[in-house]
């Protein structure tokens, strides 16, 4: 993202590369403040019933009628699991019982980092405007090809596998 003026004194900014960094940042002219720019967490859970997972459509954009399970960008003051609970409560209405972290996936590309906790569904409630529909569905009955991001689908692959070796595993992976 372009950054015109400072956020601190409305100075103009440069891009450089500050004295003993590595990577070239907006800094104000006016009072030399650097505007580093980070990647966002993106996190969420992948909700569990015996061996079904829960999966909601998208009502809105990217992916648009896509499944994917309930996440989103974390917020300020929120930890990586009260943003993932919250998330999913937003997203699917899911009351859960979380539990261990299950994916970190790292997008470079797309400037962020995915984490997916396992939590396991203990009730549900009406779903949020961004989702259109809520559905468990286990291994043989998932839409595969309608699953909205990659990083999902290699979430879901996994735990169907440790699922079928009975032990969850913690699982990293750079895309």
């Amino acid at each position: 993202m372009e950054i015109k003026y400072c956020n601190q004194c409305g100075g103009s900014v440069s891009l450089a590369t500050p004295i003993g960094d590595s990577h070239p940042r907006h800094i104000c002219v006016q009072c030399g403040y650097v505007h580093y720019q980070n990647p966002k967490v993106v996190t969420g859970c992948l909700v569990y019933q015996g061996d079904k997972v829960l999966l909601c459509k998208r009502a809105i954009e990217p992916r648009l009628g896509m499944w994917t399970v309930p996440a989103g960008f974390m917020e300020n003051g929120e930890s990586t699991r009260d943003a993932a609970k919250r998330e999913t409560m937003e997203e699917s209405g899911a009351i859960v019982a979380m539990q261990d972290l299950f994916l970190v996936a790292n997008l470079p590309h797309a400037n962020q980092v995915y984490m997916l906790y396992l939590a396991e569904l203990k009730d549900t409630g009406p779903h949020g405007p961004e989702t259109s529909e809520v559905t468990l569905f286990g291994k043989d009955d998932l839409p595969w090809e309608e699953v909205g991001f990659y990083t999902v689908k290699y979430g879901l692959m996994r735990f169907f596998e440790d699922l079928d070796k009975g032990k969850f595993s913690l699982h990293e992976i750079d895309f």
